[in-house]
Order: C-alpha cells, then structure tokens, then sequence
C-alpha cells in the first residue's frame, strides 16, 4: 500500500513539472519566413522546335520591426536554331517599421539579353504605409527618390550605345484581393519618373490553391518605356502560367 502512494504522489508531481515547464496554452514560435518558388516549363516538338522556361524565387522575412523582401524571377526560350528570350531580375527591399507606416531602401537589378535595355539597375529610399489592411483586401502605397543606370540595346545605328544615368522619382501602389479562401488576385503598379527616361510597370498575378502549399498561378507582366533605341518596342508584355510552392 506505501508502494502505492509514494508511486502515485511521484507520478503527480512528474505531472505538475512537466505542465510548469510546457504550459497548455504553448505553442511554437513563428519564424516569420516565408518562401514561394513557381515555375513553368513549355516544349514544342514535331513542326516547331521550342523550349520556354520561367521561374520566380520570393523570400520574406517579416519580424515586428522589419521585412525583408527577395525577389528572383529567370525567363529562358529558344526555337531549334537560336536563343530567342533570356531575361533575369533581382529585387531587394527592407523596410523599417514605424507606427504610421514604414521606411524602404531597395535595389533591382535587370539583365535582359533581347530587351530594349540590356542593363538596368535602380536604388531607392522612400516611404510606405498601408491604405487598405483587411483580412480580403490590401494595399500599400510607396513613394521615393532613386537612382537609376541604364545600358540600351546595340542597334545598327548605334553599336555601342554609351550608359545613362538618371535620378528618378518611384511611385508604387501593391494591391491584393482574397476573392475566396482558395484564390486571390494581386496588382503591382510601379511607375519610375526621370530627366531622361520613364517607364510604368504593371505585375499581375491569379493564384487559385490546389492543395495546401500547392497553388496553380497565372500572370502577366507589362512595361511600358518612354524612350527606346530605334527599331525596339515601347511595350513588353510576358505572360506565364506557373505552379507555385509555398513554404512558412
């Protein structure tokens, strides 16, 4: 019987440790990273030889006092004799949290072999707030200066062009619509405002979720340039349709 009761008063004390040390309510901590990797991969055999590749790498980093922002998005095609399309992009942003909003640096980097624009890199320091911050609808609204390097496109008239550089006035508004609880629109407008050159970019995007990290996603990006190098476009337009991983 003695056996019995110290057994039993052990056992209640192990018990009463093991809730001091994990209370029931514990649960564990939030990283506060986030990961989305899409791509989207097209083959022509038979009558068109083609090869098209598109991929998009996004890492966030969101604490109380600061986000961190990666971007990395890669286009690739080719027919049977040539590389036809090769376009990297790189976007960096941080941005440092106060109660009316936040404050920005960021950084983008462009090589596009068949662009316009070979080069383009901006910098730019601003500030942005959110507008809009519910639960189906959001939107943020950024405004800066920045600094941009430009190498345009080798033409027959001009084989080698020389670099521009240009301060420039950036304007962002990044919407995003939770139109049900497995698919979502996003819309980022961005127009950069120079002495010597302009452009607006507009980034569309539907998400619809298959699974639970798995979402099929369509989108569409377009970009308009005020000044060109003769015999290249004002507007270029890419669209994708890409299966999306997200990882938290």
């Amino acid at each position: 019987m003695i056996n019995k009761r110290i057994l039993s008063i052990g056992c209640l004390l192990l018990s009463l440790k093991a809730q001091a040390l994990v209370p029931p309510q514990y649960q564990e901590p939030a990283t506060g990273l986030t990961a989305e990797v899409e791509a989207g991969l097209q083959l022509n055999t038979g009558n068109t030889q083609s090869t098209s590749f598109n991929g998009r790498t996004k890492l966030v980093y969101d604490t109380k006092k600061a986000k961190q922002e990666a971007l990395l998005k890669a286009y690739f095609a080719s027919d049977a004799e040539k590389t036809t399309a090769e376009k990297y992009d790189v976007q960096l942003q941080s941005n440092y949290k106060v109660e009316s909003g936040y404050f920005f640096g960021r950084g983008e980097g462009t090589w596009d072999e068949f662009g316009s624009y070979t080069r383009l890199y901006t910098g730019s320091v601003g500030y942005g707030f959110d507008a809009i911050s519910s639960y189906a609808t959001k939107l943020k609204l950024e405004i800066g200066p920045g600094y941009q390097y430009s190498l345009a496109k080798a033409t027959t008239s001009e084989p080698e062009p020389d670099a521009n550089t240009d301060v420039i006035l950036r304007a962002a508004a990044k919407f995003e619509q939770r139109i049900h609880e497995y698919s979502s629109f996003t819309a980022d407008l961005t127009a950069e405002t120079g002495q010597n050159n302009s452009a607006v970019i507009l980034d569309m995007g539907y998400k619809n979720i298959l699974f639970q990290d798995l979402a099929f996603k369509v989108g569409m990006n377009v970009k308009y340039t005020e000044v060109v190098p003769d015999g290249t476009e004002q507007v270029d337009t890419v669209t994708t349709f890409n299966l999306l991983y997200t990882f938290q």
